[in-house]
């Protein structure tokens, strides 16, 4: 699957008593998918999955997947402590026609997560994941960050596609492109434009079983039945890609585009999608001058909402901006009034 642009790490919204509300859901994932991104990351740590349970789980990515429009890449945010319990819930995905899994990287017994353990986690999960795999370091939240010589090695697996780089250091971005550069090379399938192609679009283009007419159907010995026609492949083109990494920070996109990354899974994106995606269409238009402008723009706004102030903030400036955020799950809270102040001082030239 072809990571490629921008992708907001979208917000999972819940009623003020904590409930989920998958209506306001619908609404969010339909208005992501009016927007120019390359496609959306449900339930990933702006997404509070590690709120939710196993059913909450299912629920969010079910609800996000029928609304999304075909022609966006859906990642699913699947990781568990556990292999077994990853696993199970990529093979949920698989079944929600999700594009890849993000997997977080397992830290709870910490001490023991040496490289021989991360190494068997995840080449057994993409031995056995019907979905392709996309690492996921974030060493903020889980004080463990995915050495770069295991990034390598693991590059070189066949049905692990990438990595989501949270750490906000460039440098160490420079690092895993360098040391991924030439592990693997793989062929896939794109629009004639050389944008990606769902798991979706393919599903879209596959008639319906009610137009498949039997020969029982027909009626007598001598009808011939005539199966659906296949999906339409000559649409598709191929790219080869190699190993590809997603930043996950707003204020050093332009930085790590130019070493080497694919595009970002930014949780600014959550709340302003289209500042994200200028940053990513002057770059890959060669404007860099305007590139640099646009990134400017957002580096306040990233540095106070994003890491400042995490999940409150975003959902904060999403109600700012037409998308709904609501309240967070308790142990986490609202903002108060003299933060509110700060986020729309930050916000200002932001918004929708």
């Amino acid at each position: 699957m072809l990571l490629e642009g921008i992708f907001p790490a979208v917000t999972t919204p819940f009623y003020p008593d904590g409930r989920l509300y998958t209506r306001k859901l619908e609404h969010n994932i339909e208005r992501y998918s009016r927007t120019p991104v390359a496609g959306l990351v449900v339930l990933g740590s702006t997404g509070e999955a590690v709120m939710l349970s196993d059913e909450e789980t299912r629920t969010v990515l079910r609800v996000a997947s029928e609304s999304a429009a075909t022609k966006k890449v859906l990642v699913a945010g699947v990781a568990r402590e556990s292999l077994i319990e990853t696993l199970g819930l990529a093979e949920f995905a698989a079944d929600q026609q999700y594009d890849a899994v993000l997997v977080r990287t397992p830290h709870y017994y910490g001490a023991q997560m040496g490289h021989a353990e991360m190494l068997t986690y995840y080449r057994t999960l993409a031995d056995r994941s019907p979905l392709p795999v996309v690492l996921y370091s974030i060493p903020k939240f889980t004080h463990y960050e995915l050495p770069v010589a295991v990034i390598a090695e693991l590059a070189q697996h066949p049905n692990i596609i990438g990595l989501k780089d949270s750490s906000g250091n460039v440098e160490r971005i420079a690092e895993i492109v360098a040391a991924t550069r030439n592990k693997a090379w793989r062929e896939f399938a794109v629009t004639p434009t050389f944008t990606a192609f769902t798991n979706r679009m393919m599903t879209a283009m596959i008639p319906a079983p009610e137009n498949f007419v039997s020969a029982e159907a027909l009626g007598g010995e001598a009808a011939i039945a005539v199966a659906p026609p296949s999906p339409k492949v000559k649409m598709m083109r191929k790219k080869e890609v190699g190993f590809q990494l997603l930043c996950g920070s707003a204020h050093t996109l332009l930085d790590s585009l130019a070493t080497g990354a694919s595009g970002g899974v930014l949780a600014l994106a959550a709340c302003a999608p289209q500042a994200c995606q200028e940053i990513y269409i002057a770059w890959k238009d060669n404007d860099l001058r305007l590139a640099k402008e646009k990134q400017q723009r957002v580096v306040e706004a990233s540095t106070v909402v994003a890491g400042k102030l995490g999940i409150p903030g975003i959902k904060h400036v999403c109600d700012l901006n037409g998308y709904y955020g609501g309240r967070p799950r308790i142990p986490l809270l609202p903002l108060d009034a003299e933060r509110q102040a700060e986020v729309a001082r930050v916000m200002a030239d932001l918004r929708n």
